[in-house]
């Protein structure tokens, strides 16, 4: 018994010493001080009590902190720009020394499949983090990655809203095709990133070297842009709203001839035509034209198109938190922008939420859904369709009317009545042609992911992720009765009558990936790691076009009549195109092997088979090696780490592919098709005009990479250097055709060459609780070549800004560049000296002096010379050569970053050198082409130009009184019958653009904590304030034929570009 009476006792004890230990402990208050190195505090660092994700605080305007929580349990001490801590309590009374964060080294950067802290990366990754990404207000978080990252050169061609951002990763290798990068968000490809708010990303990575980009095999051949959204974060929920409006004005404006001015010029024009007596019947004599000139009703044409003040509204909100197994971020933003053009709008919604639940500590879930819709008022948009095969847009073409229109006021209430029917006289009323050229555009994007990660066993692990995407642009174009479209392309009952054409692309992509990764840790040395991914992908893409014309509306209807009456018009067309399914199947792995964290090695291997090859060309195999030597963790270098925090060498050798061409190019397809102009069906089957090729073939981006990481004085001072050279072969490309019934054929075709070097600088010279100041830097530059067409020693290209008036202006050949402008060289202007005399109306010239009368029309003392390069006295285009190049030198920005106290300060360059700009406006601003009453550029003006007309308004053709008259003029004269490219219109584009400057105040957290208010900061920004350059156009950052993509760099009426002004506020709860 009494045995068993000590068992009972005995158990009970242990029972209660079992229950106690595990009984709450009790919880104490906690205070302590946080301060940096130097020992000053720390004000808003994070502390959590671990594994309580609802017990936390922050430390006041001294540092301090007070925490209810039991001894021994640990606090996470995490801070911006320092290095996280776990601090075990064993005092009631703590104090915490944090260390400033390197940055470079522990920074979790995104790479293929998975993601690398950056100082075990092999290859070449720029990255641009969310705090840099909403630094800036802007629409779309392209524009606020330029200048930003080395070798990725970013460009906005044009002001318009919804505006086509073009980003070029070291160059881009193909001729014909598209180099735009390849997109992916959260692992899923997407055509375009710029309907996602910056406030939703996390971090956007480029991947810029095969190596890094390979593993994506056949799409990575013009870079990888990695996107990461936010994701939950677990602890109370937190708020965020961020709000900004904004004003607008256009930044520049085309100064153009007075009006006194104008009258001579239009006198003398048409009296060089033998039209004078039409110009002082309606007008009046030259005698008058002063007095006329300060009476006479005028209207300032581009105040009237562009010259209003928009506005710009935009918030967003986002809520995070969650417990440490169930975690969630929700977004909502919404921007509205009146722009500058007339009828010019745009409105874009928002939504996103993101899931992560840890059910337990084997598997994870992910969940993403995002939907954006964008609506786009106006003419000032892109008329690209949207469709996987359509071209990039070019400018809109209508800007140049508010220029070269004539200044007098044709309202109908004065004593002048012009012939306005011909669009070429500068006669076409720029608000009429605006009006009528309207389109309405509805764009909407909905992509859902989902994920799930297993840990099978110890280092084991599965994940599968299933995405869908769904795409549907639809257009709608209103063409009024002045268009081109209305009087020239409708059935002969309906012409010069208002025209509408609906556009819908719908477009749906479906992705599977799977992968498994083991990491062999347990079975080698602790000296080795080696770490094995393997997967597979496959991707399907169905996309349909449907388009339907409606003509025949009655002649006073505008474009919101005609969208919302279209039964008053007669239905001509409706085609329901179905595009071939573009599949893909891909097999993948990547190897990555240290030793000692020292020695780097990462190998990877992709096959690609897709269905836009015939069979026995379908698969592609694009390997990649890359290796790196981290040289300050090797022994002998201990003495340098006072200094020299990371010094990294890089090298990689790799191989990717491009398969960017229309799906269904090696089979004959037919369709139905539809033509006003033939009279045996309303509609017929057609091959269309391209013709098959069966034996395309992959087109391969080889490419090599040196690169030179480094970190100095704790990472105060850091950056890379990077040399690469990257050669693209069996270009995939669409060559003309000739004998056959078509016009074009895709073809494998020639090889081009980029090779260039990177500087990235990051130098943080303070950083204090008190004050702070960073600067970064960026430069790339990069030379383009072709290095072979095959069998094509050359080709011309046009760029049609002036429809076939100039002819080829750029020209294609082994040993130039892409982008390399072709034409003439301007060689002055033709004196009297160069002619014998003056004779039945004609000017003869003297023997031995080139006759240019080929190309510039009539010549006469004043018309424009052209040099004769080939010597035989005659100007045509054997006499065209290389006149520039629109491949710069030189890309990249810098930033300035400071703070003090409260305020902040940030500033943002850009630059570009060496480029050259096809200035198509200054041509077509400084000539008549034949045509009367267009206004001119004041290049053109009087005393610049050549003048045929004395003082008393006569017509000269004496050579002495010729040669009085323009003894101090130093132009041509604008009489010409046709546009002409030579090289006075071609200018260097390099600039130094201050993109944007931003000045903030938070108000303190002693401040705002009262009012449960986490952070508050209002902020004011200028963005594009001044723009230094010596190129004469209104701005040298521009690209307006983009719809030939070998004819870069025109500069021809486009959108302009605004100065934009910003009031806005940062809010946390």
């Amino acid at each position: 018994m009494n045995n068993f009476l000590m068992k009972c006792l005995l158990a009970g004890t242990l029972c209660l010493l079992t229950l106690f230990a595990n009984a709450e402990k009790p919880s104490n208050p906690v205070k302590g001080k946080v301060t940096d190195s130097s020992g000053e505090a720390l004000v808003g660092v994070n502390i959590l009590v671990q594994g309580a994700s609802k017990s936390g605080t922050i430390t006041d305007v001294d540092g301090n902190f007070t925490l209810n929580t039991p001894m021994g349990s640990t606090l996470v001490v995490s801070y911006i720009g320092y290095v996280s801590q776990k601090v075990k309590v064993n005092s009631t009374s703590l104090k915490i020394v944090m260390q400033e964060d390197s940055k470079m080294l522990d920074e979790v950067v995104a790479i293929g499949y998975g993601t690398m802290k950056r100082k075990d990366i092999t290859g070449s990754v720029g990255s641009v983090g969310n705090q840099d990404l909403v630094a800036v207000p802007v629409a779309s978080p392209v524009e606020a990655m330029q200048g930003k990252l080395a070798g990725v050169r970013v460009t906005t061609p044009e002001g318009n809203p919804d505006a086509e951002i073009i980003v070029r990763v070291r160059g881009g290798g193909s001729i014909t095709r598209d180099n735009t990068p390849l997109y992916i968000v959260d692992g899923f490809p997407v055509s375009s990133i710029s309907d996602i708010p910056s406030a939703d990303i996390e971090s956007i990575d480029v991947l810029k070297d095969a190596s890094s980009t390979a593993i994506y095999g056949s799409r990575g051949s013009n870079g990888i842009v990695l996107v990461t959204t936010k994701s939950g974060k677990s602890g109370k929920v937190q708020v965020n709203y961020n709000a900004y409006v904004g004003m607008k004005k256009a930044a520049t404006k085309i100064n153009t001839l007075g009006v006194e001015d104008y009258l001579k010029w239009q006198y003398e024009n048409f009296a060089l035509g033998g039209n004078l007596n039409t110009f002082t019947n309606l007008i009046g004599t030259w005698d008058a034209l002063p007095s006329i000139a300060k009476t006479i009703q005028t209207t300032d044409w581009q105040d009237e198109v562009y010259g209003r003040t928009g506005n710009t509204f935009s918030h967003n909100l986002s809520l995070t938190g969650g417990s440490d197994k169930l975690r969630f971020n929700f977004g909502y933003g919404h921007i509205n922008e009146k722009a500058i053009l007339e009828t010019s709008k745009f409105r874009r919604d928002n939504l996103s939420l993101k899931l992560n639940f840890d059910p337990n500590v084997k598997t994870k879930l992910e969940f993403s859904v995002r939907y954006a819709r964008t609506q786009v008022f106006g003419d000032g948009q892109s008329d690209a369709t949207g469709d996987s095969n359509s071209t990039p847009s070019g400018s809109f073409g209508r800007i140049r009317h508010s220029i070269i229109q004539t200044p007098l006021t044709l309202n109908g209430t004065g004593d002048i009545v012009l012939d306005d029917n011909s669009v070429d006289s500068g006669l076409e009323d720029p608000i009429t042609a605006l009006n009528d050229n309207y389109k309405k555009r509805l764009r909407q994007t909905f992509n859902m992911n989902g994920a799930f990660t297993w840990n099978v066993f110890k280092n084991f692990t599965l994940r599968s992720d299933v995405g869908l995407d769904i795409y549907d642009n639809t257009l709608k174009y209103f063409y009024g009765t002045s268009t081109y479209e209305s009087q020239n392309n409708t059935q002969a009952s309906y012409k010069n009558m208002p025209v509408t054409q609906d556009t819908d692309v719908s477009r749906r992509t479906f992705r599977n990936t799977n992968t498994a990764t083991y990491d062999f840790k347990s079975l080698i040395p602790k000296d080795h790691n080696l770490n094995v991914m393997v997967g597979e992908e496959n991707i399907i893409i169905k996309e349909e076009r449907i388009t339907a014309r409606v003509e025949g509306f009655p002649t006073f209807y505008n474009a919101d009549m005609a969208f919302n009456f279209s039964a008053q018009g007669t239905p001509t067309k409706y085609d329901d195109y179905f595009f071939p399914e573009d599949k893909m199947v891909s097999f993948f792995g990547r190897l990555n092997y240290d030793y000692k964290g020292r020695y780097l090695l990462t190998s990877t291997l992709r096959a690609d088979g897709s269905s836009k090859f015939a069979e026995g060309n379908r698969w592609g195999y694009f390997p990649s090696v890359a290796a790196a030597w981290r040289i300050t963790e090797e022994k002998w270098m201990e003495s340098t780490k006072s200094w020299l925090n990371n010094l990294k060498l890089r090298f990689s050798y790799g191989v990717s592919g491009n398969n960017n061409i229309p799906s269904g190019q090696t089979t004959k397809t037919y369709s139905m098709a539809q033509s006003s102009w033939l009279n045996i069906a309303s509609s017929y089957l057609t091959a269309g005009t391209t013709l098959n090729n069966k034996n395309l073939k992959w087109e391969t981006t080889h490419s090599f990479n040196i690169g030179l990481d480094f970190g100095l004085f704790n990472n105060r001072l850091n950056g890379s250097l990077e040399v690469y050279k990257n050669n693209v072969k069996n270009l995939l490309m669409e060559m003309q055709v000739a004998g056959c019934g078509y016009n074009t054929q895709y073809q494998n075709v020639g090889e081009t060459e980029n090779k260039g070097f990177e500087v990235t600088l990051n130098y943080s010279a303070f950083n204090k609780k008190d004050y702070g100041l960073d600067f970064s830097f960026t430069l790339g530059h990069n030379v383009n070549k072709v290095k072979s067409l095959g069998s094509m020693e050359s080709y011309t290209k046009a760029s049609y800004w002036a429809s076939t008036e100039v002819g080829s202006d750029y020209i294609i050949k082994p040993g130039l560049p892409v982008g390399s402008i072709y034409g003439y060289h301007t060689d002055g202007r033709y004196e009297t000296s160069d002619f014998s005399g003056y004779s039945n109306g004609k000017w003869i010239l003297k023997d031995g002096v080139a006759d240019d009368s080929g190309v510039a029309g009539t010549v006469r003392p004043g018309t424009l010379k052209l040099k004769d390069v080939t010597g035989d006295g005659v100007v045509n285009d054997d006499d065209k050569e290389v006149i520039g190049d629109a491949n710069a030198w030189a890309v990249g920005g810098f930033s300035i970053n400071g703070r003090i106290k409260g305020f902040d300060l940030l500033a943002n360059f850009t630059y570009s050198i060496g480029n050259d700009i096809y200035n198509a406006d200054k041509i077509d601003q400084t000539s008549t082409r034949g045509s009367q009453w267009r206004n001119m550029k004041d290049i053109m003006a009087a005393g610049k130009r050549w003048t045929n007309i004395d003082t008393n308004g006569n017509l000269v053709n004496d050579a002495a009184s010729l040669d009085a008259l323009n003894a101090n003029t130093t132009m041509w004269s604008p009489y010409t019958t046709k546009a002409i490219i030579h090289d006075w219109a071609v200018e260097d584009g390099s600039f130094l653009r201050l993109a944007d400057l931003t000045l903030g105040y938070t108000l303190p957290k002693k401040l705002v904590n009262k009012i449960h208010i986490e952070n508050l900061r209002f902020y004011a920004t200028a963005s594009n304030l001044f723009c230094l350059t010596n190129y004469s156009g209104a701005d040298p950052e521009v690209d307006c034929k983009r719809n030939y993509l070998i004819c870069p760099g025109v500069d021809y009426s486009a959108y302009p570009k605004s100065r934009q002004y910003v009031f806005g506020l940062n809010l946390t709860f």
